[in-house]
């Protein structure tokens, strides 16, 4: 089978690419497929992370408080199962590329695309939940606090769109 993409790109033929180390040890006779779908499905979460955080957030809090939750639940759903799953795949199309290649940047990046599931379990879950807890109907700055008590001075949706950095 004819590696088009890789032809097209110059990357992964010996010869021709620029990524020739990337077939040193490749068990699949240079057939890089695993390789191009881990790099294709890291490069999609970037790409979505970079979308959410340069976007979409900004833009949602320039909504009131009710137009605010009322965008960010459903978005934050299939948000959530998106790059929960992009995370997932690019794991196993990482690990998948190493145990092919041998190369240990593919396994490295697929143990990077999980990195941050401690991160957001501790950190941003408690975010997540008081805001999917929130009534869109009553939300105010007040009921949108960033304490557990309610007594904190920074809008939750303001402290979400922080926490990731």
């Amino acid at each position: 089978m004819v590696d088009l993409l890789g032809i097209c790109l110059g990357f992964g033929h010996p010869k021709l690419g620029l990524l020739p180390w990337i077939h040193k040890g490749s068990r699949a006779g240079g057939t890089m497929v695993l390789s191009y779908l881990a790099l294709t499905v890291a490069a999609l979460f970037t790409g979505a992370a970079f979308y959410i955080n340069f976007a979409e957030q900004p833009a949602r809090l320039r909504l009131d408080d009710r137009g605010l939750l009322t965008q960010w639940k459903p978005a934050y759903k299939r948000g959530f199962v998106m790059q929960a799953s992009l995370a997932v795949l690019g794991f196993l199309f990482g690990a998948a590329a190493w145990w092919q290649t041998g190369v240990m940047g593919f396994l490295a990046g697929g143990l990077l695309m999980l990195s941050n599931w401690p991160y957001t379990l501790i950190v941003l879950m408690p975010t997540n939940n008081a805001l999917m807890a929130s009534d869109p109907a009553k939300a105010d700055a007040k009921t949108r606090v960033s304490s557990k008590n309610g007594t904190g001075s920074m809008p939750l949706a303001r402290r979400w769109a922080l926490l990731p950095y």
